[in-house]
C-alpha cells in the first residue's frame, strides 16, 4: 500500500492494516472492515422496523426527521463537507453542517477520514436507499488531529468542547466512536474509576453544555475503554441481526465483565467496583455505510452503533421543541435535559418480545446474549443493587418506542401520573431523614403486566479553571465532586414505609436506577424517589424519571 498521510483519507481502500493511529483507536470491535462473507446491509434496514423503527418517524403523522437539531462527533479525522475538500461533490448525501480541528475551523482537504464519514452518515444521510437516523438534524464535526506518542485526552477535551459550543451553543448530543487505551493514560496505575482527564471531561460537559455524549462501548483487553467509564453519558454495545431483526449482541462486544478464556496479554480492561459500562444496545454489525467520496463499504462495530442512538436523541429533541413551542401543556423546555433523554432512551429500550396483549409493553423484540441469555435471566433482573445487564445495558434500542415514552409530556409528584410518562425535577440536600418524592399512578396497575422505570442523574465534575475564562484550556483539569446516591422503590399506593416496597433499585455506585419488575397483582402503585446520601455539598439534586406501565381496564 502507498504510503498514506496520517490524518488524510485515501481515495482507493487500503488493502493492507489500518493507519497506526487508527488502529489504536478503534481496535476490538469499536469499527473496522467485516470480513466478504458477511452480507452487506443496507443502513435503512438498521433504521427500519427490524433495527430501531425510526424511518417510521420520518413520515406523517410524526414527520420527525431532526430539522433544525444540532447534533456533534468527535473523532481523529473528520467527514468530507462539499466546498472544502476535493473529494466531496455536490451530490453528496452526507451534508455535515460545519467541520472543524481541536478549537478552530477545519482546513481544506486536511484530515478528511472514512471512519469519521461512515459514522456521519448513519445520523443523518439523505440517501433514499441508505437514509440516516436524522437525516435533516445539523451536523457538527470535530477532529482532533494527528496523535503523538503521548495521551490525547486534553487535545481531545479540547474537541468535544469546541463541538459543544457549536450551533450558538445548541448541540444536544456528541458521538464519540473513538477512545483512549489505558496504556496511553499519563496516570500512574490508570483504572477504569472515571477520573482520566477525557472522562471527567466528557462529565463536566455533559452538565455544563448540557449534551447528552453516547460513547461507543469497549472494554475489554487491550481496547480503548476511555471515556467507557463515565457517568454522565450512554455507553452503546452492538447487536447484528437475526431472521431479519436486530435481536443479539454481537460476540465480537466485550461487555463490562468479560467471561472470555483468559490468554496472554494485556489484562482485562472494566469499570472499577461493580459499576457496569454498558447502558443500552443498537445495530452495529455488517452495516453499509458511506465514504468521504459517497461511495459504500460495510463495517462493523460500537462506533457505528452509537450513532443511531445520537440520531434518535435528534429526533426525540425535534419532538420537545415542537411541542414547547406549541404551548402544549405537560411540556417544559426541561425535557430537552440530557438526563430526560437517558431515562426515556433506557426506559423504553426493548428487552422482552410482546405476546400482544400488551403485558410486555409492547416491546418488539427479545434481546439475548450471546449464551442466548435475556433479561430476565439476568442478574440485573433478580438483584436490586444491580440496575444494569453486563452484556445488554436495559436493552435495545427503539427509536418509536422512546418516541411513545416521550410523547405523553412531563408529569411531576404534585399530581397523579398516567401510566407512561417522565419528569425531570430536583430533591433538595437531605438534612436528617432522606429526602424523597412519590409519583402515585392515577389508575391501578394490571396485575401480571410488567412495570419499567428509569431514574438518571450526574455526577459533578467541576473545571480546574486557572485563567479564570470559563472555558476549558490545553494544560487545565477538572476536580471529581462526586456522585450522590439517588434509590428507586415501587411502592404500595397507600404504603409510607420503604420496607413494604415491592421492588427497588438501590445502586451503591450508578448514576442509574432501573426497574423492570411484574406487577404481582392489580392495585394501586407508586414510585418513590429516595435521596439516600449527599456526597457533594449542592444544596439540591435534580434528577429525570421515566416510566412505563400497564393500567388495569
Amino acid at each position: 500500500m502507498a504510503k498514506q498521510r496520517r490524518g488524510q483519507w485515501p481515495k482507493t481502500r487500503p488493502s493492507g492494516p489500518l493507519p497506526i493511529v487508527k488502529a489504536i483507536l478503534w481496535a476490538a470491535g469499536v469499527g473496522g472492515l467485516v470480513p466478504l462473507a458477511l452480507p452487506a446491509l443496507a443502513l435503512s434496514e438498521s433504521v427500519g422496523p427490524g433495527g430501531i423503527d425510526a424511518l417510521r418517524l420520518h413520515a406523517a403523522p410524526y414527520n420527525l426527521t431532526g430539522a433544525k437539531i444540532g447534533i456533534g462527533q468527535v473523532e481523529i479525522g473528520r467527514p468530507s463537507q462539499f466546498g472544502l475538500d476535493k473529494v466531496a461533490t455536490e451530490t453528496l448525501p452526507v451534508m455535515v453542517r460545519r467541520v472543524l480541528l481541536l478549537d478552530g475551523v477545519a482546513h481544506p482537504d486536511e484530515y478528511v477520514d472514512g471512519h469519521a464519514a461512515n459514522v456521519a452518515s448513519v445520523m443523518i444521510s439523505q440517501d433514499k436507499k441508505q437514509t440516516g437516523v436524522a437525516p435533516e438534524a445539523m451536523l457538527f464535526s470535530g477532529a482532533v488531529g494527528p496523535l503523538g506518542d503521548r495521551s490525547s485526552q486534553p487535545e481531545e477535551c479540547l474537541a468535544a468542547q469546541s463541538v459543544a459550543q457549536a450551533n450558538s451553543g445548541d448541540v444536544r448530543a456528541i458521538n464519540f466512536s473513538f477512545g483512549e487505551p489505558l496504556t496511553r493514560d499519563p496516570r500512574p496505575s490508570p483504572v477504569l474509576d472515571g477520573n482520566a482527564l477525557l472522562t471527567q471531561c466528557i462529565d463536566w460537559s455533559a452538565r455544563v453544555h448540557g449534551v447528552l455524549y453516547v460513547i461507543a462501548g469497549n472494554q475489554g483487553r487491550g481496547g480503548i475503554p476511555i471515556p467507557t467509564d463515565n457517568f454522565n453519558g450512554i455507553n452503546v454495545a452492538y447487536s447484528r441481526q437475526v431472521n431479519g431483526e436486530f435481536n443479539r449482541v454481537d460476540s465480537s462486544n466485550l461487555g463490562s465483565e468479560p467471561t472470555i478464556a483468559a490468554r496472554p496479554g494485556a489484562p482485562f480492561e472494566t469499570n472499577e467496583g461493580p459499576r457496569r459500562s454498558i447502558n443500552l444496545v443498537a445495530p452495529g454489525s455488517g452495516i453499509e455505510l458511506i465514504d468521504p467520496d459517497g461511495q459504500l463499504r460495510t463495517s462493523s462495530g460500537t462506533s457505528f452503533a452509537a450513532p443511531h442512538v445520537v440520531g434518535t436523541i435528534a429526533l426525540l429533541e425535534q419532538l420537545v421543541d415542537r411541542q414547547f413551542r406549541a404551548g402544549t401543556p405537560n411540556w417544559p423546555l426541561e425535557g430537552r435535559d440530557p438526563m430526560v433523554m437517558k431515562a426515556v432512551l433506557l426506559n423504553s429500550a426493548d428487552k422482552i418480545k410482546d405476546s400482544g396483549d400488551g403485558l410486555r409493553l409492547g416491546m418488539s423484540r427479545t434481546l439475548l446474549d450471546n449464551a442466548s441469555h435475556s433479561w430476565l435471566e439476568s442478574d440485573a433482573y433478580r438483584d436490586p443493587k444491580i440496575p444494569l445487564n453486563k452484556d445488554l445495558g436495559t436493552g435495545h434500542l427503539n427509536a418509536y418506542r422512546a418516541y411513545e415514552q416521550l410523547s405523553p409530556g412531563a408529569f411531576g409528584p404534585d399530581q397523579a401520573i398516567p401510566a407512561i410518562g417522565w419528569n425531570i425535577a430536583a430533591l433538595p440536600s437531605p438534612a436528617g431523614p432522606a429526602a424523597f418524592q412519590d409519583y402515585v399512578f392515577e389508575a391501578p396497575l394490571k396485575g401480571g403486566s410488567f412495570l419499567s422505570a428509569t431514574l438518571t442523574w450526574e455526577r459533578l465534575v467541576d473545571l480546574v479553571d486557572t485563567n479564570k475564562n470559563g472555558i476549558y484550556d490545553l494544560g487545565e483539569g477538572f476536580t471529581d465532586k462526586g456522585l450522590n446516591n439517588l434509590n428507586l422503590y415501587l411502592m404500595p399506593a397507600d404504603s409510607d414505609d420503604i420496607a413494604q416496597s415491592i421492588w427497588s433499585s438501590v445502586s451503591d455506585v450508578d448514576s442509574v436506577e432501573h426497574i423492570f419488575y411484574q406487577i404481582p397483582e392489580t392495585g394501586r402503585y407508586k414510585l418513590r424517589v429516595i435521596y439516600q446520601q449527599q456526597v457533594h455539598d449542592e444544596p439540591s439534586q435534580p434528577y429525570a424519571l421515566a416510566w412505563w406501565s400497564v393500567p388495569a381496564p
